[in-house]
């Protein structure tokens, strides 16, 4: 096995751990160097955060190069993964979110925030729930021998989906819940973390002419930058939170709660769903894997850009990629452990 392949897999199995010490590392930053943590927060332009985004763009690239558009005509062979995936995504788990938000926030948890910051909070878990997995479902994939090349279709459309929903539906579902919608900022975000992204991805495919030796050859040798991205994201993350963090620790809790239900709900609905139309394992796990999980990279981007990096709508997506890396590892082995059901 190749160096860097090595390196990816030894990342990847330790992935829980490498999070649960960025956060950690993110907060002690955030409160022994709070001028410097200031400064970074401060480099922004359009509302965009420069150093967030330029480890985004970091963390997603790889996995934007892997994705063959022409791979979308072998659907037909087996549309119902796609279908399914469709389904959940951008018909079911926008709206679960959104009620699950609002029911916890303004009505269970009432009692524990203010209303300004239970819009805020709801605001997050909404982009959340908005913004389906794109870059580390191929992570997930992989963890349960998904099909690479139906992932890599469900990815594709799903991205190609996103860059026309996502901001009709953000906008729809902020304003049921009474919060004021810059349109600008949110197509710009799409644009920022989707279009560019799949549009670099796709020309790096052409100057590699297309051969799928050399675009997995170039993938081994800059993939490992992917997981480093993610880790230093979360790092930067986590600092601009950790004074909220350290003064509100209850908050992450109540925030938590319907974060997770919503997790395994999902999941749930989308696996069992799976198994009822028989997809076979191999398409069935990462589609259930797609809907639950989460493009936090962009809820994080679009929750700065609206409501600035010390929000808590920020602090909320925030959370979101605390509670997503050991609920996903803990689902990929529960599917690992149920593959049987689907011979």
């Amino acid at each position: 096995m190749e160096k860097n392949v090595s390196v990816l897999g030894f990342f990847e199995r330790y992935l829980s751990i490498w999070i649960a010490l960025a956060i950690v590392i993110g907060i002690l930053f955030g409160n022994l160097f709070p001028d410097l943590i200031y400064f970074f927060s401060k480099l922004e332009y359009a509302h965009v955060n420069i150093p967030i985004a330029v480890l985004i763009w970091f963390m997603i690239y790889p996995m934007m190069i892997q994705i063959d558009f022409n791979s979308i005509k072998n659907i037909r062979k087996e549309p119902k993964g796609l279908i399914l995936t469709l389904i959940v995504n951008w018909a079911v788990k926008p709206f679960t979110m959104a009620l699950l938000a609002m029911l916890f926030f303004k009505y269970i948890f009432a009692g524990f925030v203010s209303a300004q910051e239970a819009k805020e909070y709801i605001a997050g878990m909404i982009l959340l729930g908005v913004a389906p997995c794109t870059a580390m479902v191929f992570v997930w994939s992989q963890l349960t021998k998904g099909n690479p090349n139906y992932t890599l279709v469900q990815v594709a459309v799903n991205d190609l989906v996103m860059i026309f929903l996502f901001a009709p539906i953000t906008g729809l579902l902020l304003g049921v819940s009474d919060i004021v919608v810059p349109w600008n900022t949110l197509f710009m975000s799409v644009f920022l973390y989707v279009v560019i992204p799949l549009s670099v991805g796709y020309y790096t495919r052409k100057l590699l002419d297309k051969k799928q030796k050399d675009i997995d050859s170039f993938v081994k040798k800059i993939k490992p930058f992917s997981i480093i991205g993610l880790i230093a994201t979360v790092v930067l993350l986590f600092a601009f939170q950790a004074e909220t963090i350290i003064l509100k620790p209850a908050v992450i809790i109540l925030i938590a709660v319907p974060l997770l239900i919503q997790s395994y709900g999902i999941f749930a609905v989308s696996y069992f769903a799976a198994k009822k139309i028989r997809l076979p394992f191999d398409i069935a796990a990462p589609a259930a894997m797609i809907g639950t999980s989460n493009f936090f990279e962009l809820a994080v981007a679009v929750a700065i850009s609206l409501f600035g990096l010390n929000s808590g709508a920020a602090l909320a997506t925030v959370v979101g990629v605390l509670v997503e890396v050991p609920v996903m590892l803990s689902l990929v082995s529960f599917a690992n452990k149920t593959q049987r059901w689907f011979k």
